[in-house]
Order: structure tokens, then C-alpha cells, then sequence
């Protein structure tokens, strides 16, 4: 079992056929993904890769392929529409890799994938990988990452690579890592990937990566207290950040205390979560939980 994607994933890729897309949709086949369509409007009736056909709509490429799952590779001022094509396509997981959206797109986008009932990672975010299934959407080194038990959540991208190099290099390995992405507005947050490992059995124990800025993290911090009897360790990035300026997300701005990383890893240690100063420490942390 695994979380959000598994063998059974049939992706789609919006946007396959532009430099991003074509990039890393050879990299997810490498991998072992089962692409079994793309996207790009004005080129319906090609192939990509010889092998993947391409569709002008998702409405088009889900009711020929049965596409259960799409990543979004589309220029900023055309990912919201592209996530709303989607939902309207009826495809229950959507992972939108693109960053800067405007924030007054996605708050029209949102309303809308809720009331369709459908997962959202992302925006801005690396994707996921189930090591154990080969199956990879996104942008997250496969090579980095081996199959295992340690389930990861993370809004930094970048800190997502080292933490699973870690493990990894110490033969710790993962059932699925999942980047939620940094922007203010983002479709899945840690609660929902906690309860989601909480609930695999594949997973038993959990990484959680935040930063600086907002509550989240402390929030996650009251729900594993509450809800989570796997052991959980956590990391904070942004330490030394400067009080009101961005670092990195748009979602990572320190606002009062409310966001500082001091305040974040009190909950986490109040909520008995293993506190990571530096990422390598995980493997040590793990370890003694484990």
C-alpha cells in the first residue's frame, strides 16, 4: 500500500510537449511511471516518445485513456485553468508542479476542485514518489530514493532531496515522500498527509519538513498530538531567517511570533514530535524511534 499514487496510477501530463513537461515525463518513464496520455492543446494526434499519445483536451485524453491521475507542467498565468480543466475532466489527484501562480488564480481554482472533490498537491511543489511501485510524479530524483517504510512530508522541495538522500545512503527507505509545496494557497497540508500515513500500513514513521511562516506546522503539531501513534520527527527551515522578509515561498514570511521557527519547534516538541536541527539528524532520530 502507499499514499495519494501507486501501480494502479494512470498519469496524464498536462503540458507533456513543452520544455518542463518533455523533461521530466522522460524522466517518470525512465522511472517506471505509466504515462498513459499528455496534453497540449493544438497537438492532438501525436506521440510523445513514440509511445504516449497526445490529446488537445484532458476531457479528451480521460475518456480514451482512463487517466486517474494528472501533474501539471504549464506556464504560471495558465495553471489555474489548467487545474480546473482537470477537475472538470473528473481526474480525482492533480499535482501542479508549476510556481507563481498568481494568488488571485488559485483562489478562484480552489473553490472549484472542492466542490469536485478532488485532491490538489500543490501548487509549487515537487510531487510524490512511491519508491516500492516505481511510480514517480513529479520532479523528485528517483535515484535518491529507495522503498521502505518512512513516510515523508515536506513544503520545501530542495530539503525533500537532501532528508531522502539521507535516508537513503543510511538504507532507510520510504514508502512515499510527498512535497505539498510553499505557496499561500496549496490544495493538500500536512494534516492531510499525516492522516494519510497514519492510516498506511506501509508507513511506520513519518518525516515532516515545514519553515518558517504561518501556522501550519503548528497545527500538524496539535494533530499528531491528538491523532498520530506513529513516531514522527520534523525539521523547521528558516532558523536564522530576518523577521518580515520572505525567504524562499511566498508562504514563508514571518509575521509576529505566529511563524517563527522558534515557535514552530516548541510545538513539535510539545507535541513529542523528534526535533531535527540540522536534516542530517533524521537518520539519527529515526533510529531511536524506530
Amino acid at each position: 500500500m502507499s499514499v495519494f499514487a501507486d501501480a494502479g496510477t494512470r498519469l496524464l501530463v498536462q503540458g507533456i510537449t513543452g520544455r518542463e513537461g518533455s523533461f521530466h515525463s522522460r524522466q517518470m518513464l525512465e522511472y517506471g511511471t505509466r504515462i498513459v496520455a499528455g496534453v497540449t492543446p493544438g497537438k492532438g494526434g501525436q506521440t510523445f516518445e513514440g509511445t504516449v499519445p497526445i490529446f488537445n483536451t484532458v476531457a479528451d485524453a480521460v475518456a480514451d485513456t482512463g487517466a486517474n491521475t494528472t501533474v501539471i507542467y504549464v506556464p504560471p498565468m495558465a495553471a489555474a485553468a489548467a487545474i480546473i480543466e482537470a477537475a472538470d475532466a473528473g481526474i480525482p489527484l492533480i499535482i501542479c508542479i508549476t510556481e507563481g501562480i498568481p494568488v488571485m488564480h488559485m483562489s478562484r481554482a480552489m473553490p472549484f476542485v472542492r466542490s469536485r472533490g478532488v485532491r490538489l498537491i500543490g501548487p509549487n511543489c515537487p510531487g510524490l514518489i512511491t519508491p516500492g511501485t516505481r511510480t514517480k510524479v513529479g520532479i523528485i530524483p528517483g535515484n535518491i530514493c529507495s522503498p521502505g517504510r518512512v513516510g515523508l512530508v515536506s513544503r520545501s522541495g530542495t530539503l525533500t532531496y537532501e532528508v531522502v538522500n539521507h535516508l537513503t545512503r543510511s538504507s532507510i527507505g520510504q514508502s512515499t515522500c510527498v512535497g505539498i509545496g510553499g505557496d499561500p494557497i496549496i490544495g493538500t497540508n500536512f494534516i492531510d498527509c499525516l492522516r494519510a500515513f497514519q492510516d498506511d500500513p506501509a508507513t511506520d514513521a513519518i518525516v515532516m519538513i515545514g519553515e518558517i511562516g504561518g501556522t501550519d506546522e503548528q497545527s500538524a503539531a496539535e494533530f499528531v498530538r491528538a491523532s498520530v501513534t506513529k513516531p514522527v520527527v520534523g525539521f523547521i527551515a528558516g532558523q536564522t531567517a530576518p523577521k518580515g522578509r520572505r525567504m524562499g515561498h511566498a508562504g514563508a514570511i514571518i509575521s509576529g511570533a505566529s511563524g517563527t521557527a522558534e515557535e514552530k519547534l516548541a510545538a513539535f516538541e510539545a507535541a513529542g514530535i523528534g526535533v531535527m536541527r540540522r536534516p542530517v539528524e533524521v537518520v539519527e532520530l529515526l533510529r531511536a524511534r524506530l
